[in-house]
């Protein structure tokens, strides 16, 4: 593991340009929920990543459903149950709930519990649910070791990044989620299944820069900043655990600890060894994007799906089985 590194003085100076002061002093506090929640708060977070772009985003429908324009939401809906009668689900660290939001009204027949300790992510999803006029969706702002759920309730417990935030999986998927699923329970996933604390090995370390030397030079120039990415250094272990203690604290753990209680309906691996490094920080050049920035990153896919054909995918989309 790598305790500091380059990225991280790079990383910190970005934050600064990006967030400002106040999010980096929101960092010095000896509680390790109060800097969790520092990286989670803020709705309006200036950041330049990956998910951002839509053409990345087709990406992950084309690798997860099969079709660029066909969401996992739409594919979790129509393929998977359509013909169901009410459902109670459960997202478990929901965030803003753009995910839960959607699957409420494609499903108005689903009961749909969000729960995430951010009171200010909650909030903007209340907001947009009333203007929305969903009925079948309820927030509460509490930590999901606090809180008391029914056991054999819910028909699907629900992960979107978030499940890679829980520490102690042992303890975890059995105690607060397994339980907590009616026989034959689902449990669906789209999370980072990757390495503890994004210490990547070295082989792919080396692939992120070969990557990041595909992309032209003019994109990338580094958000909020005059200066251009050229390599990229990987995370240091201190930073990590400074900026946010729960992030891929247990990541590697998903899907063995999955694996002993649930039974395999689906798995889509849609990649991101590559991509969510490489494109850090200068993913704003792709989002509105022309014909020459299209060839541009598509070579950069490709030389992701390269890299897949011998290496596990670090993010997954996932339906399981409760055993």
């Amino acid at each position: 593991m790598r305790l500091i590194t380059y990225e991280d003085f790079k990383d910190l100076y970005l934050k600064i340009s990006q967030r400002g002061f106040n999010f980096i002093l929101s960092k010095f506090s000896f509680k390790k929920s109060a800097r969790t929640k520092s990286s989670f708060n803020n709705v309006n977070i200036q950041a330049s990543n990956w998910w951002m772009i839509p053409a990345v985003k087709k990406r992950w429908n084309k690798l997860i459903t099969g079709d660029p324009n066909i969401s996992y939401e739409e594919f979790i809906s129509n393929d998977f149950f359509a013909n169901s009668k009410s459902l109670k689900f459960i997202s478990i660290g929901s965030g803003v709930c753009s995910h839960e939001i959607s699957l409420a009204e494609l499903n108005p027949h689903w009961q749909i519990l969000c729960v995430d300790f951010s009171k200010k992510l909650l909030d903007k999803a209340r907001g947009i649910a009333e203007n929305k006029n969903l009925k079948n969706i309820e927030f509460i702002d509490e930590d999901i070791y606090k809180i008391d759920l029914p056991d054999n309730y819910f028909d699907i417990v629900f992960f979107h990044s978030s499940l890679h935030h829980f520490k102690n999986l042992k303890e975890f998927i059995p105690n607060k989620v397994v339980s907590k699923l009616v026989d034959n329970g689902k449990l669906i996933i789209n999370e980072y299944v990757g390495p503890n604390r994004i210490q990547y090995p070295k082989r792919q370390l080396m692939a992120i820069n070969e990557g990041i030397s595909i992309l032209n030079d003019e994109y990338r120039v580094l958000y909020k900043t005059k200066f251009k990415k050229n390599k990229y250094y990987g995370s240091g272990l201190i930073r990590m655990i400074l900026s946010d203690p729960s992030e891929c604290v247990d990541s590697e753990n998903i899907l063995p600890e999955i694996y002993k209680h649930f039974d395999v309906i689906v798995e889509k691996p849609f990649g991101g060894n590559i991509l969510m490094s490489a494109l850090k920080d200068i993913a704003h050049h792709f989002v509105n994007i022309d014909n020459h920035k299209f060839r541009n990153l598509n070579q950069l896919f490709n030389f992701e799906d390269c890299y897949l054909k011998e290496n596990k995918s670090d993010f997954l989309f996932g339906i399981y089985k409760k055993k």
